[in-house]
């Protein structure tokens, strides 16, 4: 698969996939990332809280679907910087034949995908795609290089469409890469809500840096980019209540992000 050159990267602005590593304790961010980073926590305290479990709900929704769902393809949409188990790592240490393909125009999280997000199985694949997810068009195109897409697909928005032009925009990629996978296929989606005025105000201020602007959305907006779709169990909930373990049961707090795997029929 061909990858364009990325474009140089940016220290003087701040970027939400450096500040989610920095609040994640990773090493792979600036000090503009960790300035806003650090007076974000200020606003919102249980940032940090959601950046984690967001991780969790990752790894929990990928061992499902390669264990329990038979689950070979994923396209992990928005990947951000690589941190503690991702996708490629969860997915082939289960089914060592999994192909993962990730999907970003960060130009470092694409210089960290080509040093760190190889394969972890000689019988896998671990690749990338180049592209604004406003383009799902394009991101179809340059998977269907990789991933068989007669056979289903994982498809993955973790927590990245709030920073879609708006709700119309959201529910357009979504569809668009739904409509290209096979029956079989899920989406595995979760998204910031408003439900915490703490974290309302946060986004508010995090766009007046001179990031990319996060529109946290309602409840029922993020419910409704499943329609269509038949969600598993437990349905859509905070992400923390989804399938948590036996050892995170009644040790996490609900917090202001929601989504769901939903299988298409």
């Amino acid at each position: 698969m061909a990858h364009e050159d990325p474009v140089q990267i940016r220290t003087d602005i701040p970027h939400s996939a450096r500040i989610w590593n920095f609040w994640m304790g990773g090493k792979d961010n600036y000090e503009v990332d960790r300035t806003v980073g650090e007076a974000s926590l200020q606003i919102d305290p249980g940032i940090a809280t959601m950046a984690v479990q967001s991780r969790q709900f990752l790894i929990r929704a990928v061992r499902h679907l390669t264990e329990e769902a038979g689950i070979r393809q994923f396209l992990d949409i928005g990947t951000g910087l690589p941190t503690m188990q991702n996708t490629h790592e969860v997915a082939q240490g289960i089914a060592p034949e999994a192909k993962i393909v990730y999907v970003d125009h960060d130009p470092l999280v694409l210089a960290h995908a080509r040093a760190l997000l190889t394969s972890t199985s000689a019988e896998g694949v671990t690749t990338f795609v180049n592209a604004d997810f406003h383009e799902p068009e394009k991101i179809v195109a340059e998977a269907h290089a990789v991933l068989n897409l007669n056979l289903p697909v994982a498809v993955m928005f973790m927590g990245v469409l709030g920073h879609a032009h708006s709700y119309e925009d959201v529910l357009r990629i979504v569809r668009t890469v739904m409509a290209a996978v096979p029956p079989g296929s899920y989406l595995v989606l979760w998204d910031g809500t408003d439900d915490s005025p703490a974290y309302v105000d946060l986004c508010a201020e995090y766009a007046k840096s001179g990031g990319t602007p996060y529109s946290p959305r309602t409840r029922q907006q993020i419910a409704d980019i499943f329609d269509g779709l038949e969600l598993i169990a437990p349905g859509y909930s905070c992400i923390t209540d989804w399938r948590p373990d036996s050892s995170e049961v009644g040790q996490t707090a609900d917090i202001a992000a929601f989504g769901g795997v939903a299988r298409k029929s």
